[in-house]
């Protein structure tokens, strides 16, 4: 159960749940159906870079934030580290993608 579940802020309805599994699918379908295509290399490149600015967004955001009883949960110490790994998966993404990206020969026929 997520923290902001249990502290009774949970969104119901509307295109938020829906936001996170779009965007999961999107990847997947970029990973796993589109492998060694420039499409599937260039949503992932997008992708990683996404992941790899979620930490940073989340840092800068939780600076603004005063007094909010989600961020006191127990559960902050497992959630930041949730974002650190998400963000060294960003960068590995990233990178890979980018030397696929420039290492293919994208003239040549298969």
């Amino acid at each position: 159960m997520t923290s902001s579940a249990r502290a009774g802020l949970a969104v119901r309805g509307g295109l938020e749940p829906r936001r996170g599994a779009v965007s999961s699918s999107s990847l997947l379908y970029g990973t796993l159906v589109l492998a060694e295509r420039r499409s599937g290399y260039i949503i992932m490149l997008i992708g990683g870079l996404f992941a790899l600015g979620m930490p940073v967004i989340h840092m800068v955001l939780a600076r603004t934030v005063v007094a909010n009883e989600v961020a006191r949960a127990r559960g902050d110490y497992f959630f930041v580290w949730t974002l650190l790994a998400l963000g060294v998966t960003g960068l590995f993404a990233f990178v890979l993608a980018a030397r696929g990206l420039r290492s293919r020969l994208w003239s040549q026929p298969r």
